[in-house]
């Protein structure tokens, strides 16, 4: 048993060394992967109503092409139009809000006062921050994502790999099955399983959550009338995947600029924020429940954990892959431990009970 352990520990830190070294290049073949593995499921079911799995991958391929183009098309371009908007915008807000505070607090009229000397600091510093760094963080954002390979490997290779994936998915599987060893096959297929139930709910359910959610933010953000409401709302939706991570930067962002748009019109504050309340419990009483069926085993704070460790070794890659190793792991611990309490260093010694 101990020889095993070292063996697989062994195995998997050889692993994970490859995977850093290979990393740099590893973005569209994991896109692939995970779009093969996301889309497994449709392609079974119009299997199952006469089509040929070629067909059916085929029509899924251009239909996936369609929307990804027609997203591409239309909302990229407002999306980053808006994103460099905001940004610009940032140090007027801030002189403007200056303004607010000086007539609202007398007290801060005097020039002499290190109270308004110490705000306008701040502020000024603030909004020229923001504004000289904030079109470098947009560029960071998608330059890491795309730094490693060429947006054109990116856009091309991913579907390609993913088609193929799709393609044999369940011929794979089957490999894979054919080579657990005999003595421990049905409890390696019931681990499988839990692993693949757990990342259905979580990643097929989640993503169907995020985008929900960033389509009900962007679209009553957009209908109430507040600046920047579409990059703002798709945002928070977007991020929703970081437990309170996509409400609280959303929320935050959308009221602070409901305050300064809609100041003394308190009634469109208020839609603001019943907006993000809304959001809330649409997104805890009835999208989780039915879409990801429950508690799939993944507590936030290792959820947040795991991205932040696989960003920080991996960057984007690392990213993208950190949700589905969290759960590859929670199943493994929950195993381990299921078994440690079966045996006897749990339980004592079988003459003693």
């Amino acid at each position: 048993m101990q020889k095993q352990a070292i063996y697989w520990l062994s195995a998997a830190a050889i692993f994970l060394a490859l995977l850093y070294t290979v990393s740099g290049v590893l973005l569209p073949f994991v896109l692939g992967a995970a779009i093969a593995y996301l889309l497994d499921p449709v392609a079974d079911r119009m299997e199952r109503w006469g089509i040929g799995r070629v067909w059916a991958v085929s029509i899924i391929s251009l239909l996936g092409v369609l929307l990804f183009t027609i997203g591409l098309l239309i909302l990229v371009p407002t999306l980053i139009n808006q994103a460099l908007q905001l940004v610009n915008t940032v140090p007027s807000l801030v002189e403007q809000l200056t303004n607010w505070a000086r007539d609202s607090f007398p007290e801060l009229s005097d020039e002499q006062s290190q109270m308004r000397q110490t705000l306008n600091t701040t502020l000024t510093n603030i909004g020229n921050a923001i504004q000289s760094r904030g079109g470098e963080l947009i560029g960071g954002l998608v330059g890491s994502a795309m730094s490693v390979v060429s947006i054109a490997m990116v856009l091309f290779i991913a579907p390609v790999v993913a088609f193929y994936l799709l393609l044999d998915w369940d011929r794979m599987v089957r490999h894979v099955d054919d080579l657990i060893p005999l003595p421990r096959r049905a409890e390696v297929r019931r681990i499988f399983a839990e692993i693949d139930q757990t990342l259905s709910a979580f990643i097929r359910g989640q993503g169907l959550v995020c985008v929900v959610l960033g389509v009900f933010y962007a679209v009553t953000l957009m209908l109430a009338g507040l600046n920047f409401g579409l990059v703002i709302g798709f945002g928070a939706g977007m991020i929703s995947f970081i437990p309170y991570v996509g409400t609280l930067v959303g929320g935050v962002a959308a009221i602070g600029l409901a305050l300064y748009q809609f100041w003394g019109d308190w009634l469109h504050v208020a839609i603001i924020v019943a907006i993000f309340l809304i959001g809330q419990f649409l997104e805890g009483n009835v999208l989780v429940p039915k879409l990801m069926g429950g508690s799939v085993g993944l507590h936030p704070v290792w959820l947040i954990f795991a991205i932040s460790v696989f960003g920080a070794l991996f960057g984007f890659v690392g990213m993208l892959v950190a949700v589905p190793v969290a759960a590859i792991i929670g199943v493994l611990i929950r195993f381990g431990l299921q078994k440690y309490k079966e045996g006897p260093m749990y339980r004592g010694p079988s003459n003693m009970l």
